[in-house]
């Protein structure tokens, strides 16, 4: 499921602003943004909220799972290289004593 067209259709059938489903499903227009354009990705309670606040409603049905793009596929593996470059960058020991004065109480 595209999450982030699924919720702008729904909205814009609903002729709501962003400001107006945010109001009403209790969240700000700043998150239902980041909903729309991916950069967050509701819970699924949440998402169901947001559509019955549309008008609309989720519905699970069976079928074939899609196969991820090229370009999904390139994002999740630049994020993965993100990760492991940061997990090398972390100290491997600790030191074992503090090499700062603790704060005086």
């Amino acid at each position: 499921m595209d999450v982030p067209t699924a919720l702008l259709k729904a909205r814009r059938r609903a002729n709501l602003s962003q400001s107006t489903l945010a109001a009403r499903a209790g969240t700000s227009q700043a998150t239902i943004s980041a909903y729309e354009s991916g950069r967050k990705v509701p819970s699924l309670d949440t998402l169901s909220r947001l559509l019955a606040v549309t008008g609309s409603r989720l519905v699970v049905e069976r079928g074939v799972a899609r196969r991820p793009s090229r370009r999904e596929h390139e994002r999740t593996a630049r994020a993965l290289a993100d990760v492991l470059a940061l997990a090398e960058a972390l100290p491997t020991r600790h030191e074992p004593l503090l090499k700062y004065p603790r704060l005086a109480e």
